[in-house]
């Protein structure tokens, strides 16, 4: 069985963190699949879906870090006119952003229940700020 729902979000700054893994439990526990996988995916080239540690200081350790290895000034090829969009990018620092946080996350579906480590959260991570955004949860199993 498969079971799939898309989450709409709001985003409220160039870079977020928003903690998304209650989201997730609830639909795994609602969706009646006892053992299985959770993927969470995002539906963006410059989001990011990333699993750690739920405190602010590493969430501000993980921007500054992020912003330090790849800074928004940096000369990137990607700032020119793009005629297929009919705009200049100048989201090079997002799509980039977004490769080392990654797109997905899975865990596997025990007994009804999403296991994960303790400490772990589950993040959307916006990386090109104040849009309108979506990530799909898909619970795979029996």
């Amino acid at each position: 069985m498969v079971k799939i729902k898309e989450i709409e979000i709001i985003t409220k700054s160039e870079f977020q963190l928003i903690k998304i893994t209650e989201h997730v439990r609830k639909f795994v526990s609602e969706c009646g699949i006892k053992n299985g996988i959770v993927l969470v995916l995002t539906s963006h080239t410059t989001t990011g879906i990333m699993v750690n540690e739920s405190l602010d200081c590493l969430e501000i350790d993980i921007e500054e870090a992020l912003e330090r290895l790849i800074p928004k000034d940096a000369p990137y090829a990607h700032s020119h006119f793009l005629p297929s969009y009919g705009t200049t990018g100048c989201n090079a620092p997002g799509h980039l952003k977004s490769m080392l946080a990654g797109n997905h996350c899975i865990f596997p579906v025990i007994d009804g229940e999403m296991v994960f480590g303790h400490a772990q959260d589950i993040y959307f991570a916006e990386f090109d700020g104040q849009l309108k955004r979506k990530f799909i949860i898909e619970v795979m199993g029996e």
